[in-house]
């Protein structure tokens, strides 16, 4: 499977898309943040972004740099109707760049879709400001384009200069802004797999050599001929309108009705799924006992519903073992692109309102088994008290089993 012509139609697409004609594949997203921080980061360094993703801060971390977020303070504002939450703050970059030097920040990363805060695209104009003042400094601009798909919607819906643009063209403009683009294809382009692009043929050659050490051969990466197959249609896909809005106005709905029903949301919507304020959902449950966890546990209970944590959990513990407190405690309902229908939805919302109105029953949660890395993903908790009996027999008593 080692160059197939798969691969070549494969690269073709992603140069018509992106106009980078150096593609490095890899198996998945947080394999080309292995290549990224390998290659680019080093002891003492500091990597500038709007928000953070778990793996990209681990890969940073095990490199010996520091995340530093500068996500626009409106960003961290749970009820909002500023339609770009996801914008870096320009006077922090600078300020960060000026008393740090640009010597100590190999990249300045910018997150489509920013995961951890509720899906909250950037504007095009902020990823222009922020290549911009790169630029400036001779910093690189890396763009993690995993969400693009719903950032790209909602510039699409939401900035005036984008309204008369297909999104292959605000595609274009963005990625013209760029040094380096990688992406997780499970969201950007329907497979299993993923990408590093560029323009500089220096940049290619710099992290090349790590792909057949750590992915497969330059012409697989990791990647089955099928799944290239795949993502070779899917990234057509996703520069169709049609296709890429169907999500967002199903989260749209969700949120607007949970909304309505009192039940604590990020708003404006945003991509990727609908997001519950867990520290208003759960006010009684301390930081500490973590209430996105416990939310989720609960919300699963109520109706089979699976969330996922995305507050404290979902951080590591400091040096001295305390804990890293997460600036928000959200419960992520991820809405699977052309799966789920409206029903199927309705049937979460009356779940999830059902939940709210017996939100008192919900306890805290503590570790039982506890990981250095990534905790959330191997974990083991359990509840504080018995209060995961309380929510089932209130489940019984109202809906028998109706689940």
């Amino acid at each position: 499977y080692a160059g197939s012509a798969t691969f070549t139609r494969l690269r073709d697409k992603i140069e018509e898309i992106f106009k980078t004609p150096f593609f490095l594949p890899a198996h998945q997203g947080r394999a080309c943040e292995n290549i990224l921080s390998t290659v680019f980061v080093k002891p003492g360094d500091i990597v500038p972004m709007n928000y953070h993703f778990t793996t990209t801060k681990e890969h940073i971390a095990r490199n010996g740099g520091a995340v530093a977020e500068l996500v626009i303070d409106e960003g961290l504002n749970i009820n909002s109707d500023f339609p770009f939450k996801g914008n870096f703050d320009l006077e922090k970059l600078e300020k960060l760049i000026l008393d740090n030097g640009a010597d100590k920040i190999p990249f300045v990363r910018l997150e489509a879709g920013t995961n951890l805060i509720g899906g909250q695209p950037f504007s095009l104009q902020n990823a222009k400001d922020v290549a911009s003042l790169c630029r400036k400094h001779g910093i690189l601009t890396v763009l993690d384009a995993s969400l693009l798909q719903d950032n790209l919607f909602f510039m699409k819906q939401r900035e005036e200069a984008c309204k008369n643009m297909s999104i292959l063209e605000i595609t274009q403009k963005l990625a013209d802004e760029m040094d380096i683009i990688y992406f997780s294809a499970r969201k950007l382009g329907f497979a299993r797999g993923g990408g590093i692009c560029m323009r500089d043929k220096q940049l290619f050659e710099k992290m090349k050599e790590l792909i057949p050490l750590f992915e497969g051969f330059l012409t697989y990466g990791g990647m089955s001929v099928r799944e290239m197959e795949i993502l070779t249609v899917g990234l057509d896909e996703t520069m169709d309108e049609d296709i890429i809005s169907q999500g967002p106005q199903f989260i749209k709905f969700m949120t607007d009705e949970l909304k309505k029903a009192g039940v604590p949301v990020v708003t404006p919507a945003g991509g990727l799924g609908c997001h519950l304020d867990a520290k208003a959902f759960l006010p009684h449950v301390p930081q500490d006992k973590y209430p996105a966890g416990s939310l989720v546990s609960a919300l699963y209970l109520a109706s089979g519903v699976r969330g996922m944590e995305r507050g404290t959990i979902s951080e590591a513990r400091k040096k001295d073992g305390s804990e890293t407190f997460a600036q928000v405690e959200l419960v992520r309902l991820a809405v699977p692109r052309r799966v789920f229908t409206l029903s199927q939805i309705k049937f979460a919302i009356d779940r999830i309102i059902w939940l709210y109105e017996h939100r008192d029953l919900v306890g805290g949660l503590e570790f039982t088994e506890e990981p250095k890395i990534l905790r959330f993903f191997f974990g083991r908790l359990k509840p504080v008290s018995d209060w995961q009996h309380d929510i089932v027999k209130a489940f019984k008593n109202d809906l028998h089993d109706s689940l």
